[in-house]
C-alpha cells in the first residue's frame, strides 16, 4: 500500500522556518526565474499540501531572511527556449537579478524530430545573457515521471536534454536541481491530471531541494 503524506510528514518538505534557517545568510534580494510551466510551478491542488508553485515557495522562504525581496516570475506554459529568449529576457535584465532560474528546455523536446545542436545553441544563448547579469543561475533536469507517450523515443530525448543541462550548468556555474532520478518520481499522486506537471506535492519536494540547494551554495562560501 502506498504511503500517503502530507506537506509537514513528507520527508523531502521543508517548513518555511526551517527552510529559512538553512538560508539565514542568503545574499540574494532581487529573485527572478523565467521559462516554461516547470519555471511557473504549474500542477494541479494535492490533499495535505499547500496550493503554490516551488518557485513561489521559495520565494517566500527567501523573503523571510530578506524581507524587502523583489521577486520577478516571466514564465509562460508552453515556452520553448527560444521563445524565453524573445519574450522574457529583456525584462529580465531591466530587472538585474542576484539570483535567477532557467528553464531546462522541456518544451524544446516536443518536437517530431528534436535537433539537439539547436537546442543547444538557443540554451546556451539564454545562459549567456543570464550570465551576464552576475546573478547565482539555477536550474533543474526533468524528471522521469514527465512522459510524453506519443514519443516512443521519450525517455533517450530526457535524458539527452538532461546531461546537456547538466553540461551547460557546469560551465557557467549554475546550481541543478536534479529531479531526473529522484524518489518523488515514483508517487502514484505525483502529477497533475494532464500526467504532465508535478501536483503541489511535487512542487512542495522542488522547493525543498531548491533550498537544500542554495544552503549548500552559501554553506561552500564560508568554507
Amino acid at each position: 500500500m502506498a504511503t500517503t503524506f502530507t506537506e509537514e510528514t513528507d520527508p523531502f518538505c521543508l517548513a518555511t522556518l526551517d527552510a529559512a534557517a538553512m538560508l539565514f545568510d542568503a545574499p540574494w534580494q532581487r529573485y527572478a526565474v523565467i521559462g516554461d510551466s516547470l519555471s511557473a510551478g504549474t500542477g494541479d491542488k494535492s490533499a495535505g499540501y499547500g496550493d503554490q508553485g516551488w518557485c513561489d515557495r521559495v520565494a517566500h522562504v527567501l523573503r523571510q531572511v530578506r524581507p524587502g525581496l523583489a521577486y520577478l516570475n516571466t514564465a509562460v506554459s508552453g515556452a520553448t527556449t527560444v521563445d524565453t529568449l524573445a519574450h522574457q529576457t529583456d525584462a529580465m535584465r531591466e530587472f538585474a537579478p542576484d539570483l535567477l532560474h532557467l528553464p531546462c528546455g522541456a518544451n524544446d523536446l516536443l518536437r517530431r524530430a528534436p535537433d539537439f545542436r539547436e537546442i543547444e545553441r538557443d540554451l546556451r544563448a539564454m545562459y549567456d545573457l543570464a550570465a551576464a547579469t552576475d546573478a547565482l543561475l539555477t536550474t533543474f533536469t526533468l524528471g522521469r515521471a514527465y512522459v510524453v507517450p506519443v514519443f516512443p523515443d521519450w525517455t533517450e530525448r530526457v535524458l539527452t536534454l538532461n546531461d546537456l543541462i547538466r553540461t551547460l550548468a557546469g560551465e557557467y556555474g549554475a546550481v541543478v536541481v536534479d529531479m531526473w532520478d529522484h524518489p518523488v518520481n515514483s508517487r502514484e499522486n505525483l502529477l497533475s491530471a494532464d500526467r504532465v506537471h508535478f501536483s503541489t506535492s511535487g512542487q512542495a519536494v522542488m522547493a525543498g531541494e531548491m533550498v537544500r540547494a542554495l544552503a549548500a551554495v552559501l554553506a561552500h562560501r564560508t568554507r
